[in-house]
Formats: structure tokens, sequence, C-alpha cells
């Protein structure tokens, strides 16, 4: 259960673009297990905590709930919309200045499944950083269905940062 792209290397799977003078990051790939493995993967606290964050709460429409995240970003969030197995859409911290929405979409393609996340209303100028750090975490997420650890986070973010700031220039 991995994901079809090589786990290190520079091959990138986001885009950026800006949005109403504030950034998005898409990240977009294809895992070999079906819908309802990878729906857990990015639903269940106990599989999160595996792969990109520890999070506690009201995990269900409406509720509540506080995420800590491999990248060090902890705080609040919200679930806005869940359709289980194909969309999920939670607001971070919810009404600060710093609100973020993320969106996961799932489509099954046969045997294997499409991963589409995005994160809106990210500070321009910081798209790279994002886009790193999304790739980072989805890369996690392979090696974790994949049965192997984590890569080191903080080390990867920095080896993919480069890469994204070309595709940064690109929108600016």
């Amino acid at each position: 259960m991995t994901s079809h792209r090589p786990r290190l290397g520079h091959s990138l799977v986001g885009s950026l673009r800006a949005v109403d003078g504030k950034a998005v990051v898409r990240m977009e790939d294809l895992f070999d297990t079906g819908i309802d493995d990878l729906w857990s993967a990015v639903t269940d606290p106990e599989r999160l905590a595996r792969w990109i964050a520890h999070v506690e709460g009201d995990l269900w429409l409406g509720g509540g709930f506080r995420a800590s995240f491999t990248s060090s970003w902890e705080g609040p969030g919200r679930v806005d919309a869940c359709d289980p197995p194909r969309h999920l859409l939670v607001t971070m911290s919810p009404g600060q200045p710093d609100q973020t929405v993320i969106t996961a979409d799932l489509v099954a393609e046969g045997d294997q499944t499409r991963l589409i996340v995005e994160e809106h209303g990210l500070p321009l100028g910081e798209e790279a950083d994002y886009g790193a750090g999304w790739q980072a975490h989805v890369e996690d997420l392979a090696a974790y269905l994949a049965g192997k650890s984590p890569a080191d986070w903080q080390t990867r973010w920095a080896e993919l940062t480069p890469a994204y700031l070309g595709r940064q220039r690109e929108i600016e």
C-alpha cells in the first residue's frame, strides 16, 4: 500500500496558487489501497497519530478538536463537513486571524484511491513552506500505509522547500 512516486527525491505532488489574497496548497496522489482504508487513515485518531497528528476531541460534524501535528503546529479545529468515505472539510483555528480550511477528497480508482488535499487561507509568501510541509505529510501517509516508518519530517521539509520555492515564484 504505497503511493506510486518514490518516497525520496524531489518529485512534487503539490501545486500552489493564490485565491482572494490568500495562498492555497493542493496535494494529489494515488495510493495502492481501497477508499475505505484510506478514509480510515485520514479520519481515525489512532491512525492519524501514526503519520500526521495527534487529534483529540469531538470528531463529528460541528465538533471541535485539538491537533498536534508532526510539523509542530498545534491548535484547535472544527469538523465542518464529513461525507464518508469521500469528503472531509475541517477549519483550523476557527474564528482566529490565522484560520485555514483543509479539505480531503478521496476518489476510488479500481483498487487504488486518489487523495486530494487542499489547504485554503494560508499567508501569501509562505506557500513554499506549506507546500513542502504538506508533501512531507503525504509521503508519511504513504510510508505508514506501506508499513514503513515516516521520514524525519523536518529533514524532508528542508529537502522539498527549494523546489516549492520555485513554484511559489511562478505565482508571485
